[in-house]
Protein backbone atom coordinates (compact mmCIF):
# COMPACT_ATOMS: atom_id res chain seq x y z
CA UNK A 1 0.00 0.00 0.00
CA UNK A 2 1.17 3.29 -0.91
CA UNK A 3 1.76 6.10 1.42
CA UNK A 4 0.12 9.77 0.32
CA UNK A 5 1.34 13.15 1.78
CA UNK A 6 -0.90 15.82 2.25
CA UNK A 7 -0.72 19.48 3.11
CA UNK A 8 -2.65 19.96 6.58
CA UNK A 9 -2.88 20.66 9.93
CA UNK A 10 -2.06 18.18 12.33
CA UNK A 11 -2.45 19.09 15.34
CA UNK A 12 -3.61 15.55 17.55
CA UNK A 13 -1.78 13.70 14.62
CA UNK A 14 1.58 15.37 15.25
CA UNK A 15 1.20 14.94 19.44
CA UNK A 16 0.39 11.49 18.51
CA UNK A 17 3.43 11.20 16.76
CA UNK A 18 5.64 12.71 18.96
CA UNK A 19 4.58 10.06 21.85
CA UNK A 20 5.62 7.16 19.94
CA UNK A 21 8.75 8.89 19.61
CA UNK A 22 10.01 9.88 23.37
CA UNK A 23 14.02 9.11 22.53
CA UNK A 24 13.72 12.04 20.57
CA UNK A 25 11.14 14.30 21.59
CA UNK A 26 10.76 13.47 25.64
CA UNK A 27 9.65 16.99 26.87
CA UNK A 28 6.42 17.45 26.79
CA UNK A 29 6.15 21.32 26.69
CA UNK A 30 7.94 21.37 23.70
CA UNK A 31 5.77 18.58 22.03
CA UNK A 32 2.99 20.94 22.90
CA UNK A 33 4.21 23.53 21.23
CA UNK A 34 5.15 21.45 17.90
CA UNK A 35 1.40 20.06 17.98
CA UNK A 36 0.44 23.94 17.85
CA UNK A 37 2.88 24.52 14.92
CA UNK A 38 1.66 21.02 13.31
CA UNK A 39 -1.88 22.88 13.56
CA UNK A 40 -1.61 26.29 11.96
CA UNK A 41 1.97 25.89 10.40
CA UNK A 42 2.56 24.81 7.31
CA UNK A 43 2.58 21.06 7.05
CA UNK A 44 3.13 17.59 5.59
CA UNK A 45 1.24 14.63 6.51
CA UNK A 46 2.80 10.80 5.11
CA UNK A 47 -0.62 8.80 5.43
CA UNK A 48 -0.71 5.18 4.89
CA UNK A 49 -4.62 3.96 4.20
CA UNK A 50 -5.73 7.17 5.74
CA UNK A 51 -3.59 6.38 9.26
CA UNK A 52 -0.94 9.54 9.94
CA UNK A 53 2.65 7.81 10.10
CA UNK A 54 4.60 10.88 9.77
CA UNK A 55 4.87 14.55 9.15
CA UNK A 56 6.91 17.53 9.04
CA UNK A 57 6.67 21.02 9.45
CA UNK A 58 7.93 23.86 8.18
CA UNK A 59 8.42 27.89 8.51
CA UNK A 60 9.69 30.33 6.16
CA UNK A 61 12.94 31.69 7.68
CA UNK A 62 12.11 35.07 5.50
CA UNK A 63 15.48 34.85 3.92
CA UNK A 64 17.23 31.95 1.92
CA UNK A 65 16.08 28.83 3.64
CA UNK A 66 12.60 27.12 4.11
CA UNK A 67 13.29 25.14 7.59
CA UNK A 68 12.16 22.18 8.64
CA UNK A 69 11.10 22.40 12.19
CA UNK A 70 10.00 19.18 13.03
CA UNK A 71 10.27 15.73 10.77
CA UNK A 72 8.49 12.60 12.75
CA UNK A 73 7.90 9.37 10.95
CA UNK A 74 6.40 6.12 13.86
CA UNK A 75 8.87 4.18 14.86
CA UNK A 76 7.74 1.05 13.14
CA UNK A 77 7.60 2.95 9.87
CA UNK A 78 11.50 4.06 10.08
CA UNK A 79 13.22 2.87 6.66
CA UNK A 80 10.39 2.89 4.23
CA UNK A 81 11.01 5.70 2.61
CA UNK A 82 8.49 8.35 4.64
CA UNK A 83 10.63 10.77 5.54
CA UNK A 84 12.81 10.77 2.32
CA UNK A 85 9.18 11.79 0.75
CA UNK A 86 8.79 14.41 3.20
CA UNK A 87 11.94 15.80 2.93
CA UNK A 88 11.02 15.83 -1.10
CA UNK A 89 7.81 17.67 -0.11
CA UNK A 90 9.55 20.00 1.58
CA UNK A 91 11.73 20.61 -0.87
CA UNK A 92 9.14 21.31 -3.60
CA UNK A 93 7.54 24.09 -1.08
CA UNK A 94 11.29 25.55 -1.35
CA UNK A 95 11.34 25.97 -4.29
CA UNK A 96 8.18 27.06 -4.85
CA UNK A 97 8.94 29.74 -2.47
CA UNK A 98 12.18 30.79 -3.65
CA UNK A 99 13.90 29.84 -1.85
CA UNK A 100 17.81 28.38 -2.26
CA UNK A 101 18.17 26.02 0.87
CA UNK A 102 15.73 23.84 3.29
CA UNK A 103 17.77 24.35 6.42
CA UNK A 104 17.30 21.89 9.94
CA UNK A 105 18.53 22.03 12.80
CA UNK A 106 19.34 19.05 14.85
CA UNK A 107 21.26 17.49 18.02
CA UNK A 108 24.94 18.34 17.16
CA UNK A 109 27.52 15.25 17.41
CA UNK A 110 29.21 16.67 20.47
CA UNK A 111 26.88 15.48 22.51
CA UNK A 112 26.93 11.25 22.09
CA UNK A 113 23.20 10.04 21.56
CA UNK A 114 22.80 7.14 19.12
CA UNK A 115 19.10 8.31 18.50
CA UNK A 116 20.52 11.54 16.83
CA UNK A 117 23.13 9.88 15.37
CA UNK A 118 20.49 8.02 13.75
CA UNK A 119 18.94 11.47 12.67
CA UNK A 120 22.05 13.27 11.22
CA UNK A 121 22.50 10.06 8.77
CA UNK A 122 18.83 10.30 7.89
CA UNK A 123 19.51 13.97 7.01
CA UNK A 124 23.64 13.28 5.43
CA UNK A 125 21.89 10.83 2.75
CA UNK A 126 19.06 13.23 2.16
CA UNK A 127 21.62 16.13 0.53
CA UNK A 128 22.07 18.03 4.01
CA UNK A 129 25.39 19.22 4.51
CA UNK A 130 26.66 20.09 8.28
CA UNK A 131 26.90 23.61 8.42
CA UNK A 132 27.60 24.60 11.92
CA UNK A 133 27.48 23.12 15.39
CA UNK A 134 26.96 26.20 18.18
CA UNK A 135 26.22 25.54 21.69
CA UNK A 136 24.56 29.01 22.10
CA UNK A 137 21.04 28.38 20.64
CA UNK A 138 19.84 25.35 22.74
CA UNK A 139 22.49 25.98 25.79
CA UNK A 140 25.28 23.91 26.05
CA UNK A 141 24.21 20.71 27.23
CA UNK A 142 22.36 20.85 24.02
CA UNK A 143 24.16 21.37 20.58
CA UNK A 144 22.67 22.45 17.76
CA UNK A 145 23.71 21.33 14.86
CA UNK A 146 22.73 23.21 11.40
CA UNK A 147 22.42 21.58 8.33
CA UNK A 148 21.43 22.95 4.79
CA UNK A 149 20.07 21.07 1.66
CA UNK A 150 20.60 23.11 -1.54
CA UNK A 151 17.73 23.68 -3.44
CA UNK A 152 18.15 22.92 -7.63
CA UNK A 153 16.42 25.98 -9.84
CA UNK A 154 13.08 24.85 -11.37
Amino acid sequence: METSIVRRPAGSDCAAILRALPDWFGKAAANEALARQAQTGLTFVAELAGRPVGLTTLRDTGFSALEIELLAVLPEMHGRGIGRRLVLSADGEARCLGKAYLLVRTLGPSRPSNHYARTRRFYDRSGFLALEESLEVWGPDNPCLFMIRPIDPC
